[in-house]
């Protein structure tokens, strides 16, 4: 019962969201698709942007979300697996963040694999090191984090 609690609480949000960029993955969420709502957007919000400016704008919102949902699957996976036991507090262990962060990248590279088989898409280098600089963004920014809060 216990191993199940632990499961459900630790290691399910990191499979969920590793759903979640999977399916992101697919042709639904191709540049053609997200420029539809994308560009509508901005030119609502920016009626006098020039298209070039609106199509850079459109570029760093889809990369920036490349950063970031890497970001997080690096973290939930760190916390799956750190967890705490009984809210003892553990010191830093870069094994744990080592783990996290191949893990991730291990993960970016099947995805973009995933997206060489889906028509709409095209799987990217690029997109895989755009990938591991979130995870990698994101641990250290955690590990910044609580050097801080040690201080105060």
């Amino acid at each position: 019962m216990l191993t199940k609690r632990l499961f459900t609480k630790y290691w399910l949000p990191v499979i969920a969201w590793m759903l979640l960029i999977f399916l992101g993955s697919s042709a639904t969420l191709s540049s053609q698709q997200t420029s539809r709502f994308l560009r509508p957007v901005i030119h609502w919000l920016f009626p006098s942007l020039p298209e070039q400016t609106v199509n850079r704008v459109v570029a760093v919102a889809r990369k920036g979300a490349h950063v970031t949902e890497y970001g997080v699957l690096a973290l939930l996976i760190w916390r799956a697996r750190r967890r705490l036991v009984q809210s003892a507090a553990r010191p830093w262990a870069w094994r744990d963040a080592g783990f996290a962060f191949a893990l991730a990248v291990a993960y970016a590279t099947t995805d973009e694999f995933h997206q060489t088989l889906i028509p709409a898409r095209q799987g990217s280098g690029w997109d895989v090191l755009l990938d591991s600089c979130g995870a990698a963004g994101a641990l250290l920014l955690l590990w910044a984090i609580g050097r801080w809060r040690k201080k105060w």
